[in-house]
């Protein structure tokens, strides 16, 4: 037997030149099955060498979108043709089955409707509620405006008290710790406010020994106007005030020694008075400490005074 010319390109040597392959046309598959009875069955007929293989239109196909498969069982063949490859055709792109996806999934945003929501009345409640709150913030900020206005115009400051001179005109203790003692002081208020009156409606001063109080006086209600120095007669007596052992003897040292020691504190309701309508009231706080010589003729010889607000 002679040997055949091989034809197929994908099996010839690397030195000889494929010939011309011809597309063959694929006849259209069947999507009828073959009869059940195997006598009705035509025998494969041999391939002629040149031709290339197709599954017999017989064949049954599937017709889902896969890959069509074939037989897979032995297939008779001629025996020159048996070392051919069968040939696959071409797979088919799947394309997704819109049919799948439930319509209402489809549609489930094209169908929506856009709800523009309701106004509601505003309740008369809410509107007051609103309207306080713009007036009480209105307020505050005339207020502050009022605040800032009056300070850069009048720049107000706080009176200052001051002892200018001090008499002890007798201190002595009875029986070894009952004290007498006679003070009399002379009290500087002066208002530095270039504008504007300060009034006094309560003073009264303090008299202490090493922390103990000793006497108390109250001074008349007065006034001082911008720029002015008020001064006060201020006479404070004590009388069989007890005294410890230990503060006994300390002012029997201080008189022995010519320097006595006394602390005046001060209480004050001061309103200062910037206009017809500018007027506010405050708490004034003075602390002084002042040194005495002997009696009965002691004078001021040392002071020191502190006005808080």
């Amino acid at each position: 037997m002679s040997r055949q010319r091989e034809t197929n390109p994908y099996f010839l040597p690397p030195h000889v030149p494929p010939l011309e392959q011809h597309e063959p046309q694929h006849p259209p598959f069947s999507t009828q099955f073959p009869p059940s009875n195997a006598k009705n069955q035509t025998p494969h007929e041999p391939h002629s060498p040149g031709d290339s293989y197709f599954p017999s239109p017989t064949m049954p196909v599937s017709t889902r979108h896969s890959q069509p498969q074939l037989p897979s069982g032995p297939q008779p063949h001629t025996g020159h043709n048996s070392h051919l490859p069968t040939p696959v055709p071409p797979p088919r792109h799947q394309q997704p089955h819109s049919g799948s996806r439930p319509h209402s999934q489809h549609h489930r945003h094209s169908s929506g409707l856009v709800r523009v929501p309701t106004r509601r009345k505003t309740r008369p409640f809410a509107w007051l509620v609103a309207g306080f709150c713009a007036l009480f913030w209105v307020m505050v900020i005339v207020a502050g405006l009022a605040i800032l206005i009056i300070y850069l115009v009048f720049r107000p400051r706080n009176p200052k008290f001051d002892i200018t001179s001090a008499t002890l005109n007798a201190a002595y203790l009875d029986m070894g710790y009952l004290l007498n003692a006679d003070l009399t002081i002379l009290a500087n208020f002066t208002n530095p406010n270039k504008k504007g009156r300060v009034d006094f409606h309560y003073a009264i001063l303090d008299l202490y020994h090493g922390g103990h109080l000793l006497a108390s006086s109250y001074m008349d209600p007065f006034s001082t106007m911008s720029h002015e120095s008020r001064f006060q007669d201020v006479h404070l007596v004590s009388s069989q005030v007890r005294l410890s052992l230990e503060q006994s003897q300390q002012l029997k040292k201080e008189v022995d020694n010519g320097r006595v020691k006394f602390e005046v504190k001060g209480l004050f309701r001061a309103r200062s008075n910037l206009g017809s309508f500018l007027q506010y009231s405050y708490w004034l706080y003075t602390q002084c400490t002042i040194v005495v010589t002997s009696p009965p003729t002691g004078v001021l010889i040392g002071r020191k005074c502190t006005t808080k607000r």
